[in-house]
């Protein structure tokens, strides 16, 4: 099971970076993905997941009602659409895979891939 993330970069508060994560190996479509981040000095931090077909969503409080998730099985790759963003949400952010999708289960991932920068700064 492999995992790319990309789309990361720098950008002025207030703005939206979208990321994108390709992943692929035997049914990787079968399975949930997650997000999370980590920031120099700071504890990893997991933000958000989507299950398999779509339908289970979660955002950590941090990121709810900025951030979106979504996914294009076809394509084997999941969104992060990241809106009004802030100097706290610089890190470095990788995708994972879940086994399922919930509040529970940001953290119980079985493989990611190498992260993204995103840097927020005026």
């Amino acid at each position: 099971f492999q995992l790319q993330a990309s789309g990361g970069g720098l950008v002025q508060p207030g703005g939206s970076l979208r990321l994108s994560c390709v992943h692929s190996g035997e049914s990787s479509d079968y399975y949930a993905i997650g997000w999370f981040r980590q920031a120099p000095g700071k504890e990893r931090e997991g933000i958000s997941c989507i299950g398999s077909n779509g339908d289970d969503i979660v955002y950590v409080d941090a990121v709810k009602g900025r951030f979106t998730i979504s996914r294009d099985n076809a394509k084997n790759t999941v969104y992060l659409q990241m809106n009004n963003l802030k100097p706290e949400d610089t890190a470095v952010y990788f995708c994972a895979a879940e086994t399922d999708c919930s509040p529970d289960t940001l953290y119980d991932y079985f493989a990611y891939g190498q992260g993204t920068q995103v840097t927020v700064s005026s």
